[in-house]
């Protein structure tokens, strides 16, 4: 037996450090096999719309790379640019004999029941690498889909950005429109190399009683870039998420944005961690966060080990109800003297002022409200593709009609 195995055995009852914690033999660890798909073009309408609705081109046109897991079931991998390589996780552990210098290697399969899980009961992935010097022309996508009621799919994922590359990266999540249960544990280590630099745009349509658990490690090197979008605005059960971002080279830079929306029954515990460990290293995390019945926690971590380190962090949550809850926890951890580092967390409800204001000029109550709640939402991702930033504001503008 393997050493990582056997650590993963030893982890598979260790509860999260935060969050609900959940029932994993309630789930099924089998699944149907679905057949593999040449052609993006070939799903339903159905499924078209909800691969559409988290940011997935079925045409598969202006993208580098397709994507798609089904259940268990890469169902269909292409790659449309030379020097970016994507291949189901499964496959390219066959290929490069086992990752060794990357697999389990950021994240430790040891965390928790759902790192081990990850492990004992390994269904798949993807794998993506762009080669040094080379800039993905479209983004790589990918989509992680659960169509099979209460399945456990449990996914380990390996991204390597290697000196002076450049990769905008979307994840669609999303569960058939049938599915009542499910539960969805992935694991996501990043490598991003000298000069590189990374987009991380992940986006969740999850379904009403389904529980979500990513664990994430991003490793940056000297003078690369690593940002990451999420945005979750549909209902869902639980997620829990905490991404871990090492700086290990000088002038490395990590940004973090989240959306979030916790509709009644939703319970919503997102943030991220930046430990920022070498000289130069800049940080920024920014948190925009909604309860129109659901509960919030909104986390937010910054570790400076050298000085001269700049970071910031920033966590705003508005109240559309009685019900539910926010809770913003920044937390700053200075080890050395002379870091630079600040936040600023706001919980509250709309004025009844500001409506009173925008009715002044015209707008009813609910065209008043709308408008705040979209400016609220107005989160520009600095480094984002254009198209990209479009995309989010779509889906963002479509989700207010839920919201309110």
């Amino acid at each position: 037996m393997s050493k990582i195995r056997e650590r993963a055995e030893a982890a598979a009852d260790k509860k999260a450090l935060y969050g609900a914690d959940i029932d994993l033999p309630s789930f099924k660890q089998e699944a149907s096999v679905h057949e593999y798909n040449p052609e993006m073009a070939g799903f339903s309408e159905e499924e078209r719309k909800n691969f559409a609705e988290v940011g997935i081109v079925t045409s598969g046109e202006e993208r580098s790379g397709n994507f798609l897991m089904m259940d268990h079931s890469p169902v269909h991998c292409s790659v449309g640019q030379e020097g970016v390589e994507l291949l189901p996780m499964a496959d390219a552990l066959e290929k490069y004999d086992g990752l060794k210098e990357y697999w389990w290697k950021a994240v430790d399969v040891g965390t928790d029941k759902y790192t081990a899980g990850a492990e004992l009961n390994f269904n798949n992935g993807y794998f993506v690498r762009v080669k040094a010097g080379v800039s993905a022309t479209f983004p790589v996508q990918t989509c992680l889909y659960i169509d099979e009621e209460e399945i456990a799919q449990n996914v380990h994922n390996v991204v390597i950005a290697e000196e002076g590359s450049e990769l905008h990266l979307i994840t669609g999540c999303a569960t058939a429109p049938h599915l009542r249960r499910g539960l969805h544990i992935g694991v996501t280590e990043f490598y991003i190399k000298k000069g590189a630099t990374v987009t991380s745009t992940m986006i969740h349509n999850w379904g009403e009683e389904v529980e979500v658990r990513p664990r994430t490690v991003v490793m940056v090197e000297e003078e690369a870039t690593f940002m990451s979008n999420y945005v979750s605005m549909k209902p869902v059960k639980s997620v829990q998420m905490y991404p871990v971002v090492r700086l290990l080279g000088e002038g490395a830079v990590a940004r973090i944005n989240s959306i979030l929306v916790a509709a009644k029954g939703s319970e919503l515990d997102v943030g991220g961690s930046v430990s920022l460990e070498a000289a130069g290293t800049k940080a920024e995390i920014i948190s925009r966060a909604i309860s129109t019945g659901g509960d919030i926690i909104a986390r937010g971590q910054l570790i400076g080990h050298k000085p001269g380190i700049k970071a910031h962090l920033e966590c705003n949550g508005l109240m559309l109800s009685e019900e539910g809850s926010i809770r913003a926890i920044p937390e700053l951890d200075g080890r050395v003297a002379g870091v630079e580092m600040s936040h600023e967390a706001a919980v509250g409800k709309i004025s009844q002022d500001q409506i009173e204001y925008l009715m002044a000029r015209g707008l009813n109550e609910e065209e008043a409200t709308a408008l705040i709640v979209r400016g609220f939402l107005n989160v520009k991702m600095e480094g984002l593709p254009e198209e990209l930033q479009m995309e989010i504001d779509r889906i963002v503008s479509e989700s207010e009609k839920s919201i309110l």
